[in-house]
């Protein structure tokens, strides 16, 4: 299983913070059913961010042709005619 990106815990703590503090302030809730409803529902919203957050993937390293001729043949576009075949 990877591991969390430092975007994905970054998102995902601020959301279950921010709506945290925004379903508590809304509701206006005091009674212990109500705190716990909204903050399972707050990490159940954190957690939904930090997986839609992409991942990004390191890119594989380029391989360097070993011929000098090969060289040549890639750095050239594709279709691209020589001077010497006229």
């Amino acid at each position: 299983m990877p591991r969390p990106t430092a975007a994905q815990l970054a998102y995902g703590s601020c959301t279950v913070i921010l709506s945290t503090l925004a379903m508590l302030l809304l509701s206006q809730t005091s009674s212990a059913a109500g705190i716990a409803l909204i903050a399972v529902a707050a990490l159940a919203l954190g957690l939904l961010v930090a997986l839609a957050v992409p991942v990004r993937r390191a890119a594989a390293p380029r391989t360097v042709p070993a011929s000098p001729a090969a060289r040549r043949t890639a750095q050239e576009p594709v279709g691209a005619a020589s001077v010497s075949d006229n």
